[in-house]
């Protein structure tokens, strides 16, 4: 793509299907979005920006309304649509035009699949193109109109090198052969979405909420769709209205009064003049919640107590970290915590079983599977289990390797 062309400001809807009709052929798209998240209580998009090798375009979805030529372009399984860091924007595009995605490629997950430390877009633009990111814009709001010369600039550069980007990475796994392991997290995207609404249970997911005891639990379950309701009411986003510590902090506090309610640190002036007694009612109905209806956190799943759980996490991290440092990958890309402890809760015995265990992809399977298998068998603190060599692309051999090559070798 040629760096001295300048995108097409697109805000009518024929403005749209003029230009779609002109890269129609095209088999690569890179595509973003903005949305303002950070600005609004209602999340969406207001701005998409692309690039084809020849054309960019930044499209203000506003006023140009269900873009039918763009929403078939990108659906098509023959195009491949290159985003960087994909998860979000194919949320808000399944949520705001029902498109879901069937050929993505994702050139953050392939700079994570490299090794790569500063994966960010603007790491990597710098890295490979000499091209500083000015990050001014980062947190703007992207719903407000008329955007600015600076603001469309900025958004101009996501898509205009990620092309040339693509290729890039692209050549590199296939030389490291990690282009199937890419391959395998791009079709798991294809599938993500927002999941469904469960606005009932959203204080529950209030970071800082298992802290409370059941009483608290209960004015939080008062005050979070208080606060909720409020932000949607204003489109503001939730933390401009009161932000959760606030809330955590009045359901400790259980103020009676304004004066009292006042005196909480980080409670805003004008919510409190305006709503202060809305919040003292939501107070009032938390505290005269019966002992008998309070609330909990569900349970856990219950899992047979292993006492060597530890040991076996153990284990298998030390699998996991001889692999990632033999790979030169951060050890978080091969495998979390979060799925070794749920492998060691399933406790697999054969590969087939460990591609069960939810979130386990067959290509960490295929580098670590057959090293975990033989350390959920051993038995005792973890010493003496020893992580398959193997080349970085195949199936590990199980023999055990040398003693003074032991990831379990105590230094």
């Amino acid at each position: 793509m040629s760096d001295s062309h300048a995108p097409a400001y697109l805000d009518s809807a024929d403005a749209v299907s003029r230009f779609m009709a002109t890269v129609s052929a095209a088999r690569d798209l890179a595509l973003d979005t903005e949305g303002a998240s950070f600005h609004r209580f209602v999340d969406r998009i207001y701005l998409l920006q692309l690039s084809t090798r020849e054309s960019s375009a930044i499209i203000d979805p506003l006023p140009t309304g269900a873009l039918p030529e763009l929403g078939r372009m990108i659906e098509d399984p023959q195009v491949q649509v290159v985003f960087h860091d994909a998860d979000y924007d194919l949320r808000l595009l399944r949520q705001d035009y029902g498109w879901k995605v069937t050929n993505v490629f994702d050139t953050r997950v392939a700079a994570q699949l490299l090794g790569y430390k500063a994966f960010g877009l603007a790491a990597l633009l710098e890295k490979f193109f000499d091209v500083k990111l000015d990050k001014k814009h980062q947190r703007a709001d992207w719903s407000m109109r008329p955007l600015t010369a600076g603001m469309l600039d900025y958004a101009a550069q996501d898509t205009r090198f990620l092309l040339d980007l693509r290729d890039r990475l692209r050549g590199e796994l296939e030389d490291k052969g990690r282009l199937s392991w890419a391959q395998e997290e791009f079709t798991r995207l294809e599938s993500v979405q927002w999941p469904d609404d469960d606005s009932a249970n959203a204080f529950l997911r209030v970071k800082g909420a298992r802290d409370l005891n059941r009483r608290e639990l209960a004015l939080l379950r008062e005050l979070v769709p208080w606060r909720d309701g409020v932000a949607r009411e204003m489109d503001r986003s939730t933390f401009r209205v009161v932000s959760n510590d606030v809330l955590l902090e009045i359901a400790r506090q259980a103020p009676t009064t304004r004066e009292a309610l006042g005196t909480i640190k980080g409670m805003p002036r004008g919510i409190l003049e305006s709503r202060g007694e809305d919040v003292l009612a939501a107070v009032r109905r938390g505290v005269a919640v019966s002992e008998a209806d309070l609330p909990r956190f569900p349970r856990a799943p219950r899992w047979d107590r292993d006492p060597d759980f530890d040991d076996k996490v153990a284990r298998l991290k030390a699998v996991r970290d001889a692999a990632a440092a033999r790979l030169d990958l951060d050890p978080g890309v091969l495998c979390s915590r979060d799925r070794m402890e749920t492998i060691v809760r399933r406790n697999p015995a054969t590969i087939e079983e460990l591609l069960t265990v939810e979130g386990v992809r067959r290509w960490q399977a295929d580098l670590l599977g057959a090293g975990f298998l033989s350390a959920l068998r051993t038995t005792g603190p973890a010493a003496g289990a020893a992580a398959p060599p193997g080349a970085p692309v195949a199936a590990p051999d199980p023999t055990p390797v040398p003693d003074d090559e032991s990831p379990y070798k105590e230094g």
